[in-house]
């Protein structure tokens, strides 16, 4: 259609380059999702969605939270993660991606600054290009430049507030943030730190609180936990000083405009807390996977992270994908990654291990590897 030339040509522009998308069904042993606890098929959750149903919790939620569709599963759930969490409040939207945008789009102020590590998640880029503050971007994992980078602003004049927003553990490099060092420095600048605990959540952390466990609470600290990873359901959590949580309900246009989250949804989130809490074995057995997958995996050239996603680095685009149809051919969900998800030149495979496998199926990957990276 003539109409629609513009976006066709577009696609064929991706397919030329060998960008081009698709959708294709899950298959073969899980070395690519999220479900690091393997709790998206818990029988746990699944009672917990089948009881909220018996006692009259309805599927949908029916509107905003600011209109009708405020749950009395929603507050409860927010009021639990406050507490597990240790954070003053808890605010629950649908998604980390509708979480981040509303964060970045609405805290940061017309004359703050927000300086993101420079590996940031797309989400939070989408959030600050709708924002009114100006944006900065840090070396990755470097404390030093955004202390730098604070300085040079406050010394070209710029008098607001300072956001300073990183990953706890990065999605596709599995490594870890220097929370630490940089809750520090929020303090010596009087700058609020905003922590994406996507992937940390349930993993790391007294009892699965993450890598931001004993960060929550301050006044300075903004948290955003989903609940779509380790915690095996949908949604997220922004754990924050009440203030910044009635901001968000106040100004937020994604939060105030969009339909609330299935009240069921807030259910299994709350049951996903409270196992988190009652069974650590899950942890632990998801840890000795981790050290055997870097045990078999770190010969080939996979980066051993300490976390549960290690990065296989090929480089070239192509090839990558190649390397990852071979494998899903031999029976392994394994996914190539290539920018613009990752920088120019590190095209990989993203190796996620989660409570899905067990040793048996790490040998065997670590079996099939040199046939496909050949």
């Amino acid at each position: 259609m003539s109409i629609l030339a513009t976006h066709a040509a577009d696609l064929a522009g991706l397919a030329d380059r060998g960008r081009a998308r698709r959708l294709i069904a899950r298959s073969g042993t899980d070395l690519s999702s999220n479900d690091y606890l393997g709790l998206a098929a818990s029988p746990v959750l699944t009672r917990a969605v089948a009881d909220a149903l018996a006692r009259g919790v309805p599927v949908g939620s029916g509107g905003s939270r600011l209109l009708r569709g405020n749950h009395p599963e929603h507050e409860a759930l927010e009021a639990e993660a406050a507490a597990f969490f240790g954070s003053e409040q808890a605010l629950y939207l649908s998604s980390g991606y509708a979480a981040n945008v509303a964060l970045f789009a609405t805290l940061p102020q017309r004359g703050d600054l927000v300086v993101h590590d420079a590996l940031i998640h797309a989400s939070a880029h989408e959030g600050m290009r709708l924002g009114r503050a100006e944006v900065r971007a840090a070396a990755h994992n470097d404390t030093g430049a955004v202390a730098e980078t604070i300085t040079a602003w406050r010394r070209a004049g710029g008098t607001g507030r300072v956001w300073i927003a990183v990953e706890s553990l990065y999605s596709m490099d599995g490594d870890r943030a220097p929370l630490a060092d940089l809750a520090r420095l929020a303090d010596t600048h009087d700058a609020f730190l905003l922590i994406d605990e996507a992937h940390a959540t349930g993993v790391f952390g007294r009892g699965g609180r993450g890598l931001a466990d004993g960060i929550d609470g301050r006044d300075n600290v903004v948290v955003l936990r989903t609940c779509g990873k380790a915690l095996g359901c949908e949604g997220a959590l922004v754990c924050a000083p009440a203030i910044v949580c009635d901001f968000l309900v106040n100004r937020a246009r994604g939060f105030i405009f969009s339909t609330a989250p299935s009240p069921l949804m807030a259910a299994a989130a709350r049951a996903a807390l409270r196992l988190l809490a009652d069974e650590p074995e899950r942890r632990v057995r998801l840890a000795a996977l981790v050290a055997e997958a870097g045990r078999l995996l770190e010969p080939f050239g996979a980066t051993v992270t300490g976390s549960q996603i290690l990065p296989l680095v090929l480089g070239e685009d192509v090839r990558t994908m190649q390397v990852a149809g071979r494998l899903q051919a031999a029976g392994f969900d394994v996914r190539g990654i290539r920018p613009p998800t990752v920088p120019a030149g590190t095209a990989r495979l993203r190796l996620s291990i989660t409570a899905n496998i067990d040793a048996d199926d790490l040998a065997a990957l670590a079996a099939a590897l040199p046939a496909a990276l050949a």
